[in-house]
């Protein structure tokens, strides 16, 4: 009997892939940028399951070019990048995965806040380029955080791990209460308040994002919700870059309209917006959030127990609800 065989489009850390390899035939893009979608599809005519990335656009026509695909299996947490209509309709599993980045990535986001609301890149920055003379009371100050609210956009694992910290740092917490459809609602503690999204952006000292990107939260944060904040507040963006409107972001944080911001993802990955290169009060990283060898080897982990489990005739540990 053959052994069926699963289609990587990135190179994963070792273990996994021979975990793969004692049940399966692992063909592996080993290129330092993202598989071609020509060569996608090209390489998915023998494959039963497919392990992508975020980066990779899963449509209708490579779900067709893998005519005996069984799983698609994304190593994120986020699903946008396919399209789960056209793969429900071809009976294709689609698997995501979830909880294993849920700490590192708030972890990081609370990096973020640190970074912009006490401005530690742009203070190295400044010590990098030669032009620090020594400590100065008035010197580059940044905001406590004590005291202030922090409002959450978004309730799923992530943002309640945020807030779960903000205690740690003396902020309250406020949730956003988002229309249907808008992205998952979790479980509020009873300590945070629920508001509707104007009124949290209009009493938020930082506001973090944590939603998944579908058609209702693009462009969520546009240049009215922005005008809706505080002059001394931050934004921070560790879910999807359309989310935020980069455009009216840079215009913002250029007018002082709000303190600053912090993201992780962008609209165009990787290309950042060019206003937003020039700016002292942003802090722009390379989409870190989950970006620790112990997350990233567990979510690798993940996508491939989803793969042999549907190619065993088992139901998936992690589907996505198409």
């Amino acid at each position: 009997m053959s052994r069926p065989a699963v289609l990587i489009t990135r190179r994963l850390p070792s273990s996994v892939v021979e975990r793969l390899e004692e049940q399966c035939t692992v063909q592996m893009h080993d290129g330092p940028e993202a598989m071609p979608a020509d060569e996608l599809r090209s390489r998915l005519a023998d494959a039963q399951a497919l392990m992508c990335l975020l980066t990779d656009r899963v449509d209708g026509a490579v779900l067709d070019a893998g005519p005996g695909l069984r799983i698609v299996a994304n190593i994120a947490v986020g699903y946008d990048n396919i399209d789960l209509a056209a793969a429900r309709a071809r009976g294709v599993v689609v698997t995501n995965t979830p909880d294993v980045l849920t700490e590192a990535t708030a972890d990081f986001t609370w990096g973020l806040i640190l970074a912009v609301t006490r401005r530690i890149s742009e203070g190295e920055r400044t010590l990098r380029r030669g032009e620090w003379s020594g400590w100065a009371l008035d010197f580059m100050l940044g905001s406590d955080l004590r005291g202030k609210q922090l409002g959450i956009i978004g309730l799923g694992r992530i943002g309640r791990a945020v807030a779960a910290r903000a205690g740690a740092f003396g902020m309250r917490v406020a949730c956003a209460t988002l229309e249907p459809g808008a992205g998952a609602q979790g479980t509020a503690d009873a300590a945070w308040t629920r508001l509707a999204l104007d009124q949290l952006l209009s009493t938020s000292d930082v506001v973090s994002i944590h939603v998944p990107l579908t058609p209702a939260t693009r462009h969520l944060i546009d240049r009215r919700a922005i005008l809706r904040m505080k002059r001394r507040a931050y934004l921070v963006n560790t879910s999807r870059g359309p989310v935020v409107d980069e455009a009216a972001l840079a215009w913002a944080l250029g007018e002082g309209l709000i303190a600053g911001a912090a993201l992780d993802v962008y609209e165009q990955e990787p290309r950042v917006h060019p206003d937003l290169l020039g700016l002292e009060n942003v802090v722009l990283a390379p989409h870190l959030g989950s970006a620790t060898v112990e997350t990233r080897t567990a979510m690798a982990d993940l996508a491939a127990r989803n793969v042999l489990a549907v190619l065993s005739g088992s139901a998936p540990l992690t589907p996505v609800a198409g």
